[in-house]
């Protein structure tokens, strides 16, 4: 793995120097578009759109539509806006796991300590093990000014960036049926069902089984062979009787489990 950032953890009076490394890769496949023609690879130009004529990179510049007309923005308007460089993450506060909803969570990222850090990085990560607590922390990485978590993962700090609040999305606008104050017989049967059916997590048992099976047929393809089509499965039509309908589920499972 190759680092992409390199500084300090800030910990009260501690500076832990680190590396950052991406903890994740996508699982799709890399796929080009070609012409249906000739198999060429299709290229993309930036056009004018009024005159339909190709744009050089040098002639593009940046604007925010206000209204009708755009406010163009110089290079010393970014630089202006630009965060305050830094190489250090800085531990604002700490705060239990449980407090910050998934829906903020973006993009996980490695830590990995230098030399000189091994026992200040154990000693941090390892309190946060036995804390239940995460490190809220600021950071700047590509001149954006970055909100994150400090989590360990087994023997690894994680840092997950997380989004500023403003980026989440109002619900206000959806339609939504309103939250049940009581507990119903359908809210009963469900949660024995959900009882059922829960077992400890492993994210072993989760493969991109979609990819896999493109790959494959890929490879079909490449030796000339002719893949077979998959089969339509059947989907029964849902009751309006929830009640009906759970009591249904559970009978199927206790049957499965038989």
């Amino acid at each position: 793995m190759r680092a992409i950032w390199t500084g300090s953890i800030s910990f009260g009076l501690i500076n832990i120097p680190i590396k950052i490394y991406s903890a994740i890769e996508e699982s799709r496949l890399d796929l080009d578009m070609l012409d249906s023609k000739d198999h060429s690879n299709i290229k993309f130009k930036r056009v004018n759109e009024i005159t339909g004529k190709e744009v050089e990179y040098a002639d593009i510049v940046k604007g925010y539509k206000m209204g009708d007309d755009y406010v163009v923005l110089e290079s010393e308007d970014f630089e202006a806006a630009d965060a305050e460089k830094t190489k250090t993450i800085d531990i604002l506060s700490f705060a239990d796991s449980k407090e910050i909803d998934s829906i903020y969570y973006e993009q996980p990222y490695y830590l990995e300590p230098d030399k000189s850090g091994n026992k200040a990085y154990a000693l941090l990560r390892d309190s946060l093990e036995a804390s239940g607590k995460v490190g809220v922390t600021s950071f700047v990485m590509r001149n954006k000014e970055g909100l994150a978590v400090l989590k360990p993962y087994g023997s690894v700090i994680v840092l997950n960036r997380i989004r500023f609040v403003q980026e989440i999305r109002d619900i206000s606008e959806l339609k939504l049926p309103p939250v049940s104050k009581s507990k119903t017989k359908e809210i009963d049967m469900a949660d024995k069902l959900i009882d059922q059916l829960t077992e400890k997590f492993d994210i072993d048992n989760y493969k991109d089984t979609y990819t896999a099976k493109l790959l494959e047929i890929i490879k079909a393809k490449a030796k000339g062979k002719k893949p077979a089509k998959s089969k339509m499965k059947v989907v029964h039509r849902q009751s309006d009787d929830l009640m009906e309908m759970l009591k249904a589920s559970l009978a199927e499972k206790k049957t499965k489990s038989a």
